[in-house]
């Protein structure tokens, strides 16, 4: 039996390829012979065999004389170089030459150069050598992406968790509508504005306790619900209309300092709440009295005495026989200093 020489080592296409996937093997003339195939797939699939080492490989660094001696003489060294059609992506490498003078071998690597490759390549642990400390960088780059998508998830849900449960603090179970600390925030916004322009209605169910008395709180939620879906469809974009109270509305109307149209918002909400509302069968009806404020009635408005002067004339509406609307004025408050 023939003893192998120990100072060479024959090794098939298929094994070379497996141990050195990004190697380069070249002939004694200088042409590519073959090339592993994680280094084809970063040359985008192109075919390099026959074409010139020179031509396929850049040395960057040690700098050396043109020929393929001068080449292989940086036998052993350690070698920055890219591929000529991939400048961009630097690579390191060492070269060894082949016995017999038949040509040599080039082994590269990605270095810190890996993360991009493995994106711009589509990169897999299958391209590399399972002893390639590019497999640990692999494994850790896909560790911490798993980590950091995990920890945005995370993010994204607890995001998605304070919104509902902020809308949730600011909107009325019953009605859907906005509740007292959502019109208070929206109210104090408006006053706060250089030029308040906006309209305040405090609008209250006539009626009512009938309901809740003789029907019950099931027909009186029932009541409630229906005049918050009227309210909400009667109301213009960018409007706001709030369920302060058991049966008690406030509405916010933007940009809008006309008692004109304040009144004949009120005369259409109160002839809307009007109409019969069908509770097992049993007509219901109910009204509603209004009374209204507007931010250029006052030098510096003010939120709580805006909601005050809405109240009363509000009430100023109620002692008028109900389904009314009261626009504010100081002559409310004669009675108020009189006492």
């Amino acid at each position: 039996m023939t003893r192998p020489r120990m100072d060479q080592l024959a090794l098939s296409r298929r094994a070379l390829d497996r141990l050195m996937p990004m190697h380069l093997w070249f002939a004694a003339t200088g042409e590519v012979l073959h090339t592993g195939p994680t280094l084809t797939k970063i040359a985008g699939g192109a075919d390099l065999r026959g074409q010139p080492v020179r031509d396929v490989v850049e040395i960057l660094r040690p700098k050396a004389a043109a020929g393929l001696p001068a080449l292989l003489s940086l036998e052993g060294a350690r070698l920055r170089l890219c591929l000529r059609g991939k400048p961009d992506l630097p690579l390191r490498g060492m070269i060894v030459a082949l016995p017999a003078g038949v040509g040599g071998l080039i082994n590269l690597s990605l270095g810190l150069s890996f993360a991009r490759a493995v994106s711009d390549c589509n990169l897999t642990l299958k391209d590399f050598a399972p002893c390639d400390q590019t497999v640990d960088l692999l494994y850790l780059r896909e560790a911490n992406a798993a980590i950091a998508q995990e920890s945005r998830n995370l993010t994204d849900r607890l995001q998605s968790a304070w919104a509902a449960a902020e809308a949730q603090a600011l909107t009325d179970t019953l009605t859907g509508l906005a509740n007292r600390r959502a019109m208070d925030a929206a109210l104090q916004a408006m006053v706060d504005e250089p030029l308040p322009r906006f309209g305040l209605m405090h609008l209250d169910l006539d009626f009512f306790k009938e309901v809740n008395d003789t029907l019950g709180h099931a027909a009186g939620d029932h009541v409630l619900t229906r005049a918050a879906d009227i309210l909400r469809a009667e109301i213009r974009a960018g409007d706001i209309v709030a369920r302060v109270g058991g049966d008690e509305f406030v509405l916010l109307f933007r940009d809008c300092d006309d008692p004109d149209l304040l009144e004949a918002i009120a005369a259409r909400l109160i002839s809307r709440l009007e109409e019969p509302i069908s509770i097992e069968g049993q007509p219901c009806r109910i009204s509603a009295s209004a009374g209204s404020v507007l931010a250029s009635h006052y030098e510096r408005p003010d939120r709580d005495k805006m909601l005050n002067d809405a109240d009363l004339a509000l009430y100023a509406s109620k002692n008028r026989g109900r389904a009314q609307h009261t626009l504010f004025s100081d002559a409310l408050l004669a009675p108020l200093r009189h006492n």
